[in-house]
């Protein structure tokens, strides 16, 4: 692993096109980059050039993180670089966090919003789905059966899935109240078919 570490910043692996091979600091701080973020997008503001290293030493990235029980994903389509726990390795990605009540239900309507989107071809050609906070309420009213978090700390739980490659927030109509968001191909990878799984296994224990 410090082998391929090494040659990467000696430039001893070719580095991106047209671009120069990172230095140790810089390849350090795209590592942590993924660990934190878990979905990294090519438009992620804040990251640096995580996002393009992630990519093109994707050999190394992979077994970088496949030590620490992680499958690294390249998606070219979606600009999007993301880790999932693999299959038989211990979970401690978001979706194992032991998550408040409120917290998973955002998460599930989140999700049915993004495939509602899909299936309804609202989606663009980057894999985006538009919806507002309204839609995520009236999602945990029908769906869930639930009530909603209150707006501000609505805001707060669609903050933190932000923070991981989720969505993204746009500015609330202090008006009307309501804010648009974006929602990421990541979610699939946040909310994924396997912890729906568990949460539908969950609801019919009645644990949820």
């Amino acid at each position: 692993m410090l082998e391929g570490f090494r040659a990467i910043i000696d430039g001893d692996e070719p580095p991106p096109p047209g671009a120069r091979a990172p230095d140790a600091e810089e390849l350090c701080r795209a590592l942590q980059v993924m660990l934190k973020g878990q979905v990294i997008y090519a438009d992620t503001p804040g990251i640096g050039r995580s996002y393009e290293l992630a990519r093109h030493y994707a050999p190394f990235f992979t077994d970088y993180f496949a030590c620490l029980g992680y499958a690294l994903t390249v998606s070219h389509r979606d600009q999007m670089v993301s880790l999932s726990p693999a299959a038989d390795a211990p979970r401690h990605d978001i979706a194992s966090e032991r998550l408040r009540k409120d917290e998973t239900l955002v998460l599930l309507a989140l999700r049915l919003l993004y495939e509602e989107g899909l299936r309804d071809n609202r989606a663009g050609t980057d894999g985006i789905v538009e919806c507002t906070t309204d839609e995520i309420v009236e999602k945990i009213r029908a769906v869930a059966r639930n009530d909603p978090p209150e707006e501000g700390r609505l805001a707060d739980i669609l903050r933190l899935y932000a923070r991981r490659g989720g969505l993204r927030m746009g500015e609330r109509d202090r008006v009307e109240r309501v804010t648009p968001l974006s929602l990421l191909p990541g979610l699939t990878v946040l909310a994924s078919d396997a912890w729906l799984e568990r949460l539908r296994a969950w609801s019919e224990a009645g644990e949820l």
